[in-house]
């Protein structure tokens, strides 16, 4: 007499084959439920943060900061393949903590077409918080009036002038210095170089260095590349812009109407148009007002001269934030072809990257401390003035030239 569990099937052992699968699926699953709900992770593919993060930085980035976004599409997760024509609304679990300033956000890249959660990703950090009037005047970025510094190991062009053209930055250190490029320019003692803000106080203390300022751009061609279009805005002096804040009501006009159109229109789901020059029409009812329906942020790149960021295509809404970066968990050198083992699990910088000052008025006062320093000697002693011969000879001694030689370039940094 047989009994269920006697049956031939029930003690049949499952194939190796079997439970390969159904452990892959179980793998599968897991894996889906940690990149969508928890973490996620991305490569570094373009240099536009650098020098904080590099072009083959592998990121580590949190989903669960800003909490969790649900689906908004229905396809295959991880790809772009997707059912057109159907949408899911916006819903996001709570997270632990809010946006914040300096925080490096990866997001949906905006002015895609394909679904929010279907569009490409990028990665910068966030400038201007919702709310807030933003501007770049001569390359440094002001927050309501205020300026906000370039900050640590961020990096934009800097015009150098040498009192002397035959000397050159010792290219052997550039990396060290903290400085990515010199290009020359069309005078013999000027250069332009792409360095960070300690990278221009290193090379501000150089002997040879007359004065360090900001590259700014003057190029009316920008003017059409920014947002929005036809403002006379460049890279270098760019706004004033209002962030939109939700729950915020702005009154609409011909001259932010540009600005406010696209928000309207392709992040808040409205039809809009100018009626006249003082109404507009949101589906179809007149009104001078707008109420927005969700948070915006202001988000650029640390390599600021070589960025595509909100200056050319706008703000970034809170629906299209997928996490923060936090932790560089592995990076490849593609020149190389080499690990760089310096940056394995590093974490990644976010409001603490900024300093209190700016970097022209740190190098100002380190040029009056010296200025400071040089007129010290000529008031303390009589006696030392009287022995220049030897004092010369001294310092001739240990520069290896003869006392009567005339200073010139030093070896390291001459060309």
């Amino acid at each position: 007499m047989s009994t269920p569990d006697s049956s031939p099937d029930a003690d049949e052992p499952k194939s190796e084959l079997r439970q390969w699968g159904e452990s892959l699926v179980v793998a599968v699953i897991i894996v889906l439920i940690v990149r969508s709900l928890l973490f996620d992770l991305f490569r570094i593919p373009t240099p536009s943060m650098e020098e904080n993060l590099l072009v083959g930085d592998y990121l580590v980035v949190s989903k669960l900061h800003y909490g969790p976004r649900m689906p908004l599409s229905l396809g295959i997760p991880l790809t772009s393949i997707h059912v057109p024509g159907i949408r899911f609304p916006y819903k996001r679990i709570p997270g632990f903590s809010e946006v914040q300033r300096g925080d490096p956000i990866v997001f949906n890249y905006p002015p895609d077409e394909a679904p929010v959660d279907r569009k490409v990703h990028y990665v910068k950090r966030v400038i201007g918080m919702p709310g807030e009037t933003l501007s770049v005047r001569d390359k440094l970025v002001h927050v309501n009036g205020d300026p906000l510094p370039l900050g640590r190991r961020m990096q934009q062009y800097w015009t150098v002038t040498k009192s002397d053209a035959r000397y050159q930055i010792p290219r052997a250190r550039m990396e060290e210095l903290g400085i990515s490029e010199v290009r020359r320019t069309r005078e013999s003692n000027t250069v332009r170089i792409l360095a960070t803000p300690s990278g221009v106080r290193e090379i501000s203390q150089r002997s040879w260095v007359q004065s360090v300022t900001p590259y700014v751009m003057q190029d009316e061609e920008y003017s059409k590349l920014m947002y929005p279009s036809g403002q006379s805005y460049t890279p270098d002096d760019y706004g004033p812009v209002h962030i939109p804040e939700k729950g915020e009501t702005v009154e609409l006009t011909t001259k932010n109407w540009a600005m406010y159109k696209p928000v309207i229109v392709q992040y808040e789901d409205h039809a809009a148009q100018q009626m006249t020059d003082s109404t507009f029409a949101i589906d179809g009812e007149r009104t001078t007002t707008y109420t927005f329906q969700q948070d915006y942020f202001f988000a650029m790149g640390d390599n600021r001269d070589n960025s595509q960021d909100s200056r050319f295509w706008g703000f970034v809404p809170m629906t299209h934030v997928v996490g923060k970066a936090v932790l560089t968990y592995f990076s490849w050198n593609h020149e190389e072809w080499i690990p760089r083992p310096g940056r394995i699990m590093r974490p990644i910088a976010d409001d603490e990257v900024f300093r209190d000052q700016t970097v022209m008025d740190q190098l100002s006062k380190r040029r009056a401390v010296n200025r400071h320093r040089r007129l010290l000697p000529a008031r303390d002693s009589v006696r030392e003035q009287q022995r220049p011969v030897v004092r010369a000879a001294s310092d001739s001694v240990h520069s290896g030239r003869p006392p009567s030689a005339p200073a010139g370039p030093t070896r390291e940094g001459a060309g």
